[in-house]
């Protein structure tokens, strides 16, 4: 079900909608009725990160009557461009789509081993980046709502028994009990209408893989979503505008999704005790000797260049930069000496919840359709398989032809992990993730998908990856996890170790692997701790 806007939740949306006239500099109440506020250098929490464990610390710090400063490094996405919509689609990609590139990194980066997938554009604050380390990337949400901006919305909650293995000392019944109901309500998830899957034509692409699982013996199972599906139905019908029926999903949803802007964020701001201030990336973290916290943070504008250099106080210090951000900040805090005490276990535990992605060429007779849906909606389960655990997320291809090809993003139980180390020379932050690692993933995937074409007499794909014939994409994930391991690098609530009132709250809590799409446990996980933060170390 739906959950209805509160009135400070509108009022939340009308001033992340005001606040776009400001600059995407700073957002909260005061913009939506006043000229943009007073800088502030300090405030007694600072969330930095405005994804999914971000958006959770500044609601439920808000709703405490906590006064909470965001840093959020992206930008604000909701301004219209010339073409009337916020953001770019999928196939004509412009400088909306990327971080700061005259080029765009899709994950297909061939069709027929040409190379007619990415296009140039100018350099721009867009809303995906593509961060590489050596022998891996990873992708990553730029803006008021983090990933939930760039991401396929597929809001799974993983089983039971797989979360008591990777979290072993915290309480699964107050999880599923709790906090995982708490997240999906908050997020919007809803499931699509079984009925409507089976006749619409848009999810034509999805049967087929269904049914070539189903000749080897495969179990598929419906998988929720955060995107509106009554939206796309009436996208289907024509009465609504087109978004993820329009080939929109990589770089932002027009229309339709229930990205965090329109749920936590929104409701975060409407307590009037949350502001966020955008296009600010905090570059180090230290202590004063009265034991508050002291940030450094960037301003850039549109071109990048750092406009001004700005310092920041709090007492409670919520870290929420993702586990890419949010580890690098530690690691360099540690090693350059800002924050000594943080424990040897801060960098390490690091997985890509067994990414690999790949495709498979339909027999003529099975069609995928020209007319596909960018909302994944089902998987292949076969976690279960004590010899070959892997979920793999039937993926949409929306070209706007006929092209026979099934797309698969495998999530393997790939139990490789790798370290961040600091690098004194360069003053870089640099992932020991290796090809062999990868491979892991790579033959677990193949072992499935070599079952799935042998029961249907059908191939991989060689042209998808790159000229060289690349079957499996091993060398990106959607799903970066760990690099701060709850109960390693922090206490059992992501309170880190070493120091006082510093938190993690993303997922660089997860060790690596989840085994499904790990949004909804994260976002869950940072409920648990907020809801112990606030009854233990705020309490007067």
């Amino acid at each position: 079900m739906t959950p209805q806007l509160t009135r400070r939740q509108i009022l939340g949306v009308a001033a992340l909608q005001t606040a776009a006239t400001l600059g995407f500099t700073r957002i909260g109440l005061q913009s939506a009725r006043a000229a943009e506020p007073a800088p502030a250098d300090s405030a007694p929490a600072i969330v930095v990160g405005s994804g999914y464990g971000g958006a959770v610390a500044a609601l439920r710090l808000g709703q405490a009557g906590i006064r909470t400063l965001v840093l959020e490094m992206g930008g604000l996405w909701d301004t219209a461009g010339a073409d009337g919509r916020v953001f770019c689609s999928t196939t004509a990609p412009d400088r909306r789509s990327m971080w700061f590139r005259s080029r765009t990194e899709a994950p297909l980066a061939t069709f027929l081993w040409l190379d007619v997938v990415n296009r140039a554009i100018s350099p721009y604050p867009g809303v995906l980046d593509r961060v590489h380390h050596d022998h891996m990337s990873v992708y990553v949400g730029r803006g008021v709502g983090g990933g939930s901006l760039v991401n396929g919305g597929m809001a799974v909650t993983p089983p039971r028994s797989y979360f008591t293995e990777q979290f072993p000392g915290v309480d699964a019944d107050d999880m599923y009990g709790t906090y995982f109901p708490r997240a999906r309500a908050m997020l919007g998830v809803n499931s699509i209408d079984p009925a409507w899957f089976e006749s619409t034509e848009w999810y034509r692409f999805t049967r087929t893989s269904r049914k070539a699982a189903a000749s080897a013996g495969l179990r598929t199972t419906f998988v929720p979503n955060v995107y509106d599906f009554g939206y796309m139905q009436r996208e289907a019908a024509g009465t609504a505008t087109r978004s993820a029926l329009a080939g929109e999903v990589i770089y932002g949803n027009n229309h339709g999704k229930r990205s965090l802007d329109k749920t936590y964020l929104a409701a975060a701001l409407g307590t009037g005790n949350v502001t966020i201030h955008t296009l600010e990336k905090v570059t180090s973290v230290g202590r004063a000797g009265d034991g508050s916290y002291v940030l450094t943070a960037d301003r850039i504008d549109a071109t990048g260049a750092v406009v001004e250099r700005k310092q920041y106080g709090c007492t409670y210090l919520f870290l929420a930069g993702g586990s890419l951000g949010t580890t690098e900040l530690l690691v360099r805090a540690r090693d350059t000496g800002t924050l000594p005490d943080l424990a040897p276990a801060v960098g390490a535990g690091w997985g890509t919840n067994g990414n690999t992605m790949l495709g498979r060429a339909n027999h003529v007779w099975d069609t995928v359709g020209a007319d596909q849906a960018t909302m994944p909606v089902m998987g292949i389960d076969d976690w279960a398989n004590p010899d070959n655990p892997v979920f793999a997320e039937i993926a949409p291809l929306p070209m706007g032809f006929e092209h026979w090809i099934s797309l698969y993003l495998a999530i393997t139980r790939n139990p490789e992990r790798a370290s961040f180390t600091y690098d004194s020379s360069s003053g870089a932050v640099r992932l020991g993730w290796t090809a062999d690692q990868s491979a892991v993933s790579v033959a677990m995937a193949r072992k499935l998908f070599d079952r799935v074409n042998a029961a249907n007499a059908t191939v991989y794909r060689y042209d998808l990856f790159g000229s060289s014939g690349k079957v499996f994409a091993d060398d990106f994930t959607y799903h970066p996890l760990g690099g701060c391991v709850l109960g390693r690098a922090t206490d059992g609530y992501g309170r880190v170790k070493g120091y006082t009132k510093l938190y993690v709250t993303d997922g660089s809590l997860v060790p690596g692997s989840i085994g499904v799409n790990p949004f909804v446990t994260i976002t869950a996980l940072a409920e648990r701790t907020m809801a112990r933060v606030l009854a233990e170390d705020t309490a007067p």
